[in-house]
């Protein structure tokens, strides 16, 4: 069976700029949104999904977008997108990496009366 799926990604330096090309990008073409990632160092990429076209056609307007503003690092799309690779990005969507603490910092919390292993809002 295909997957006829395909993915398109932008990447710019700062959240301001991402949201502004993600919108451009799903008002231009029929995609949706399935994640953004936000690894380090103030970059941050958004994912879209769609059939080819519209993909190509939303990373395009976003690119533009992104380039308007002065924070577009990259961007790609890849058509035919394997249908393990989609499930593998959509598996946590939203999950933030968490950072280890210091014992400095676990100190701080103590004392602070924080505790982040009950019930924290991730």
């Amino acid at each position: 069976m295909k997957y006829h799926y395909a993915l398109g990604m932008i990447e710019t330096i700062g959240l301001t700029s991402l949201i502004a090309a993600a919108d451009e990008a799903i008002k231009t073409a029929d995609v949706r949104i399935i994640t953004y990632e936000k690894p380090d160092a103030g970059i941050v990429t958004v994912y879209f999904v769609g059939d080819v076209a519209a993909v190509q056609e939303a990373v395009a307007a976003g690119t533009k977008k992104a380039k308007e503003l002065g924070e577009y690092r990259s961007s790609n799309v890849i058509p035919r997108l394997d249908k393990n690779v989609l499930n593998h990005l959509t598996s946590n969507p939203f999950k933030k990496r968490e950072r280890k603490r210091t014992v400095k910092q676990e100190h701080t919390e103590k004392k602070l009366g924080l505790n982040h292993d009950q019930g924290s809002e991730q």
